[in-house]
């Protein structure tokens, strides 16, 4: 079985399309590595890019794109509603085929220890390539994001897994590791209201929210320690956010594992949690690119009588309202038909 490893790098950059097609270009001139895409977002002022390919091609695609990155983005002047730690901000590499979990997260190690020594960029590994449990959840690393960075790094406890614990106020730091298939999915509301969005990505996120008295204090436990609601969805983490060049809130949603809760599961948990607070669920989007199954599953879900997978692919483009933002072409967003 040929090796197959994916890589979904997140930059700090979504409106300068000069930085974005730079780090494409230096991705692109690497032997073994097929560039996917580079999705960029104005609000998030942010790209996901996605490429594949053997393990030491992409490993070396990331490198590369970690230095063009490094050399063209500031930080100092960065803005952006996505939280962010750093100009390249987080390196997960994936297994698709052909390799391990244990294959990727020596992917990281490598990546990591020489972005770290050639560049100077402070590294964490977190999921799956984490030294300790503590580090593992992106969220705890990012913590504080940039602009809490400085501090950050002259706590003992937040020691860099590789390089000095000195601020790089240009890059920030970056979060590398492995991990399985994430598909980056939002959801879209009928309002602006970003209140109601984080509202319901409280509710749904699997770490829940802090249980709150009718005074809107946090409800204490026998010992002192504030109860939480546990979340409505398993392996998903979310946030409300505002789409300015849309003006609507969205459900930003990460499905950390869609084997447990795909995107169509994740669809109709928000739009029931929406219709509980007067707002509807119009469409969603996935940004990079998804697993055909993902897709396959909900034109079961929906079309339970259809066996074809183009028509199953059909169904679930429309009934989850992928195409209400941009157009989604199966061919572009589903990595099996990218290999």
């Amino acid at each position: 079985m040929k090796q197959i490893v994916e890589c979904v790098p997140n930059f700090s950059e979504g409106r300068d399309l000069s930085v974005i097609e730079a780090i494409k270009s230096s991705i692109t001139g690497v032997e073994g590595v097929k560039f996917i895409s580079a999705e960029p977002d104005k609000d998030y002022n942010r790209t996901v890019v996605t490429f594949v390919g053997s393990p030491e091609g992409v490993v070396e695609a990331a490198f590369r794109a970690t230095q063009t990155a490094s050399e063209l983005i500031d930080m100092t002047k960065h803005t952006g509603e996505h939280p962010r730690m750093g100009a390249i901000d987080v390196v997960p590499f994936v297994p698709v085929s052909g390799v391990t979990m244990m294959d990727c997260v020596r992917l990281a190690h490598e990546y990591g220890s020489r972005v770290a020594r050639d560049l100077g960029i402070p590294i964490y590994l977190y999921e799956e390539a984490a030294a300790s449990p503590e580090r593992a959840n992106l969220s705890t690393v990012r913590k504080g994001e940039y602009e809490g960075l400085e501090a950050k790094l002259r706590d003992p406890a937040w020691k860099p897994d590789y390089g000095e614990a000195r601020f790089n106020a240009r890059s920030g730091a970056t979060a590398t590791g492995a991990r399985m298939f994430l598909i980056a999915y939002n959801v879209n509301l009928n309002t602006n209201d970003t209140a109601t969005a984080n509202e319901i990505a409280l509710i749904i996120r699997e770490s829940g929210r802090i249980k709150k008295d009718e005074a809107g204090k946090p409800v204490l436990d026998a010992k002192g320690n504030k109860v939480k609601i546990p979340g409505t969805l398993k392996a998903a983490k979310a946030m409300g956010v505002l789409l300015e060049a849309h003006d609507i809130a969205q459900v930003s949603i990460n499905l950390v594992n869609f084997t447990v809760t795909p995107p169509h599961v994740a669809f109709e948990e928000v739009k029931k949690q929406a219709k509980l607070l007067g707002a509807e669920a119009t469409g969603s989007e996935i940004v990079g690119v998804t697993p055909k199954e993902a897709l396959l599953m909900a034109g079961r879900f929906y079309a339970p009588g259809i066996a074809e997978e183009d028509r199953l692919l059909a169904v679930a483009v429309e009934r989850l309202g992928l195409s209400q933002l941009s157009p989604f072409d199966p061919m572009q967003k589903v990595i099996e038909f990218q290999l």
